[in-house]
């Protein structure tokens, strides 16, 4: 039995030419978002230590073999006949050792999305995905081996404790991070509601570490928000879940009796979400028939799957009237919703370099209940960039510092306000600023 997912919180789609219905995640496994936590890979490294820990070091490739499994069996026997039982060490049964080899592996492919669950742990996966959870309400990746937030969810415990994004979480509690995998980072931190736990991190212009505890609670997750500045109206969009699409579309009917001539869609921190939100929400600003998302399988085939726009465009949008700010937190759905909205020339996108999450995973169930959730496919835009590939770069680069949040500043969004009212807006890097020139000469008939 098998069910598939983009890495996280899960609906069925739709089928495939493989027969898989789809989940688009958030940027983890299932249930990590309702216990407080998103897992991706791919968060952008321009501002991060090259590595925390002395001793990690990146695998050296691995190369296919045959299936030759006589040195398997020979390390079996020899531990059956060597291994010495400490007081403190229990014994291992055979069922045990198997789960441990196929562990191995899994862990061998090097992918944090493709993971081993063994019967017990594949039991609270599934719970996971049914009920509601209490965490801290951050979203969290691998980058460089290394257990990095990638954004702290809107008034989430995490957030009130003062984590921020780019924090490299050294510990867990008592227990270091090096090396940890993804899920084992989600159990640790996840927990009952009004339990603490305690996260060392490294923040980049720290001198040292800080420790902060964090008070898990129930996790709240915001869809959509609105405001208006002037002539431009702003939709935030927090989540893709199952009620985003109807959301959206309400908010994008205030916009049109705002008066609002202008439009932000922020997707700042948004981990994701359904597949089928993302793909109806571009179609309010898409004309009917675009490629909103492709689809590569590891089959390596020529011909890519493609989900289309449905014809609801609400009126016709150009880079001069419709901006997407982006984060470093916007993953998965968000970077489907921007690649599709760049890639047709509809939208100007500015922020800061997108997460990266771009994969689908397929949950295998297996006869002894254990399970495996593998990595199928991954996502490319309609002009084939794959998002997996560190993520989309914005239009023009504008940063939102440490200082900026703690003072309530958001030169993102004035930015995009600027820009959509005729004003001149640099971009934070030489090579953006070319860009950004091109785009502002067109926006003003300079």
């Amino acid at each position: 039995m098998s069910q598939n997912l983009d890495s996280g919180f899960s609906v069925p789609l739709r089928k495939s030419k493989r027969g898989l219905g789809y989940f688009l995640a958030f940027c983890f496994a299932l249930g990590a978002f309702f216990s407080g936590l998103q897992i991706g890979q791919g968060v952008s490294s321009e501002t991060q230590p090259a590595s925390i820990f002395s001793l990690f070091a990146a695998e050296p490739e691995r190369e296919s073999t045959k299936a030759d499994l006589t040195e398997f069996w020979k390390v079996w026997d020899l531990l059956d006949e060597k291994f010495s039982q400490s007081s403190s060490t229990d014994s291992l049964s055979a069922e045990e050792k198997i789960q441990g080899a196929i562990d191995g592996l899994v862990s061998s492919y090097g992918d944090p999305y493709t993971v081993y669950f063994p019967p017990a742990d594949a039991a609270a996966f599934d719970a996971d995905i049914a009920g509601n959870f209490s965490g801290v309400g951050m979203e969290v990746g691998l980058r460089e081996g290394m257990v990095t937030v990638i954004s702290p969810l809107p008034d989430t415990p995490a957030e009130k404790a003062g984590i921020m994004a780019g924090d490299v979480v050294v510990k867990i509690d008592d227990t270091t991070t090096e090396k940890m995998r993804i899920d084992e980072a989600v159990r640790m931190i996840r927990g009952e509601k009004g339990t603490v736990v305690n996260l060392q991190v490294y923040r980049e212009g720290e001198s040292g570490f800080l420790d902060i505890p964090v008070t898990r609670d129930t996790i709240n997750i915001p869809t959509v928000k609105t405001e208006q500045i002037g002539k431009t109206f702003i939709i935030a969009l927090y989540s893709f879940n199952a009620v985003s699409e109807e959301q959206v579309q309400q908010a994008v009917l205030k916009y049109l009796e705002s008066g609002a001539d202008k439009l932000v869609i922020d997707v700042r921190g948004n981990p994701g979400g359904y597949l089928q939100s993302a793909v109806a929400i571009a179609g309010h600003f898409l004309p009917s028939g675009k490629v909103v998302v492709q689809e590569k399988f590891s089959d390596n085939s020529s011909q890519n799957d493609v989900m289309r726009s449905r014809g609801r465009q609400v009126q016709e949008f150009t880079p001069k009237n419709l901006v997407v700010l982006v984060d470093g937190g916007s993953a998965s759905a968000s970077e489907i919703l921007a690649g599709a909205l760049k890639d047709h020339g509809v939208a100007t996108i500015i922020g800061t370099q997108t997460f990266g999450k771009g994969s689908v995973q397929e949950l295998v169930k297996l006869g002894d209940g254990s399970s495996l959730k593998v990595t199928v496919a991954r996502w490319l835009t309609p002009n084939g960039t794959s998002i997996s590939n560190g993520g989309l770069a914005p239009d023009i680069k504008i940063t939102r510092t440490q200082e900026n949040r703690i003072a309530d500043i958001d030169p993102q969004k004035d930015a995009a306000i600027d820009f959509l009212n005729g004003k001149k807006v640099v971009s934070e890097s030489f090579e953006d600023k070319v860009v950004a020139d091109e785009t502002n000469q067109q926006n003003t008939g300079e």
